[in-house]
């Protein structure tokens, strides 16, 4: 018969009330160490997991960022080398909550340097503060390049003078740390040159020096990049002119070879160089019909002569005058002059000039070639077997005919925009592609995030469910089992209200005798219930009828 849980309590503080001092402490201990480690194990499996929020920090921004959790009442957990670790569902929270504080600082001071300007500073601090606002405002701006894990930036600038020939042109250097396995390549190198030097007056490109963690001057090769060779912006256009004609020769001719049947690799020769003419030539001359008149011009003289002296002054012109003659028949009263008439005095002239101007057959062109002129395409296609199906349903792989490859070939000169007269190649090869059967690399249980990260939860319950069920059921049950049970179970087998009288004489065999192994005494027991059925169900029924 089961106890009542108030039976059962009294029993136990009835039992631990009966046992000795060292035994009741043992008791005590044991019970507050099993409660104590199921408590942890409870809190341990409820603790969040901590990642790294912030890693080599410097101890200004160390200090600064754990002020900051402290006010946020945020968990945070500190490791060597400046690291700052908080439960992994906050990171990415707290990060922007951090940044838009300004933390970390990155160990520079910008523009905020000036809010504290204190009374009664000279010139030559406030400039030096200047110069440290603005070192430290263009290191956080480089930072912010994402192969960038911290920088640094010294300004030389040099005191102005009223003298112009010793007026001297500041420089800058700048120090970059770069994050493992990352590189800048010359065009970002380009663009913090620039920036440095558009942020400072007076400040040259050629001013400005890079260098990186290791040592490596980045500028020098920046430059030297830029004039041995193309640089990042004209290899990925030309990149992109490559893969273009490839895709357009792939695109047309696989639904006549089918998928993955066709390779094509096109190399295109690009003209980046910046050039540019002008040309003035003048045509024979043509025919006047086929002339433009530019502007016409006409004289013309007519001249008659009479009883006046004309002509050139001279001797023909200086002569005597003819004999005079008197008329005949003259009117009475008349004044009879002299009526004279000179020789070649009737004389008639005259004169036409004609002027026209053609304009110049004259042609002026001015040339300007584009950057990138396509020069030169080489175009290599690869075309697989056919794959067909012959005898008894097997697979037979056979070459394309002659009219195939010539109605491809034509397909192929079509999209590329083949030039003969730009010296354009292509070349058309058929042959049976090699199946490599590229087996995968399956990634190992124990390197998979995911597994792993389910391997540790996993692994986390079952100790867990382990240590409890082990002081559950290996500690305090039987603790408390021996405090719970009736002084009465503790008697031997037969019970007290078994006579002796009503045993048979079989039963003398059932009291083992304390010498006997546990093996001995249970088979005695067993052989006694088997003689004795009726008796052993009486005893078992006076056991559960027992208070």
């Amino acid at each position: 018969m089961a106890l009542q849980p108030q039976q059962a309590l009294s029993t136990v503080f009835q039992r631990f009330s009966q046992l000795s001092p060292g035994r009741k402490l043992g008791v005590a201990v044991g019970l507050a160490a099993a409660l104590a480690l199921i408590v942890g194990l409870v809190l341990w499996s409820r603790a969040p997991e901590y990642r790294v929020l912030f890693s080599n920090l410097s101890e200004r921004d160390g200090g600064a960022v754990i002020a900051t959790l402290q006010q946020m009442n945020v968990p945070y957990r500190t490791e060597a080398g400046g690291a700052i670790l908080v439960p992994a569902d906050q990171v990415y929270d707290l990060r922007f909550r951090l940044a838009s504080q300004g933390l970390p600082r990155g160990g520079a001071v910008g523009f905020e340097l000036m809010d504290a300007a204190k009374l009664g500073m000279t010139q030559f601090q406030e400039q030096v503060a200047y110069q440290r606002a603005l070192e430290g405002e263009l290191a956080r701006t480089i930072q912010s390049l994402a192969p960038v894990e911290s920088a640094r930036v010294h300004l030389a600038i040099p005191k102005p003078s009223v003298f112009v020939r010793e007026q001297q042109k500041p420089t800058a250097s700048v120090l970059v740390n770069l994050y493992a396995g990352r590189s800048l390549d010359p065009a970002q190198v380009s663009a913090i040159v620039h920036l440095v030097s558009s942020s400072v007056p007076n400040l040259t490109p050629s001013g400005v020096t890079v260098v990186d963690q290791s040592g490596n001057l980045l500028t020098g090769r920046a430059e030297a990049a830029g004039a041995q060779g193309l640089n990042a912006s004209q290899l990925d256009y030309l990149r992109q002119v490559e893969d273009y004609y490839a895709r357009r020769i792939e695109a047309i001719v696989t639904p006549i070879v089918g998928e993955g049947n066709v390779r094509a690799e096109v190399r295109a020769d690009l003209d980046f160089s910046h050039s540019e003419f002008t040309s003035e030539t003048y045509k024979p001359n043509p025919t006047p019909d086929a002339q433009a008149i530019r502007s016409q011009q006409s004289i013309e003289e007519s001249s008659t002569g009479g009883g006046q002296a004309a002509g050139v002054p001279g001797a023909f012109s200086n002569q005597p005058p003819g004999l005079a003659s008197a008329p005949l028949n003259a009117p009475a009263g008349a004044n009879a002059g002299p009526a004279v008439e000179q020789a070649g005095s009737n004389t008639v002239s005259s004169r036409r000039e004609s002027t026209v101007n053609y304009e110049l057959d004259r042609t002026i062109r001015h040339v300007r070639e584009p950057l990138g002129r396509l020069k030169r395409l080489s175009v290599a296609v690869v075309i697989n077997y056919r794959i067909q199906s012959g005898e008894g349903g097997q697979a037979e792989v056979r070459p394309l005919s002659p009219q195939e490859l010539d109605q491809i070939n034509g397909l192929v000169r079509e999209a590329m925009g083949y030039n003969q007269e730009r010296g354009d190649t292509v070349n058309v090869v058929n042959v049976a592609f090699t199946a490599a059967k590229a087996e995968e690399m399956a990634l190992p249980l124990w390197k998979d995030p995911e597994i792993v990260s389910m391997a540790k939860e996993l692994l986390k319950s079952l100790l867990i469910f382990g240590l409890a069920f082990y002081l559950v059921f290996g500690v305090l049950r039987p603790l408390l089992r021996d405090l719970v049970r009736p002084p009465e179970a503790a008697a031997t087998p037969a019970g007290p209200s078994v006579t002796v009288e009503e045993v048979e004489p079989t039963a003398e065999t059932l009291p083992p005798s304390p010498a006997e192994s546990y093996e001995e005494k249970l088979r005695q027991v067993k052989e006694f219930a088997k003689q004795n059925p009726k008796l052993t169900a009486d005893i078992i029924k006076q056991w559960m009828t027992q208070p």
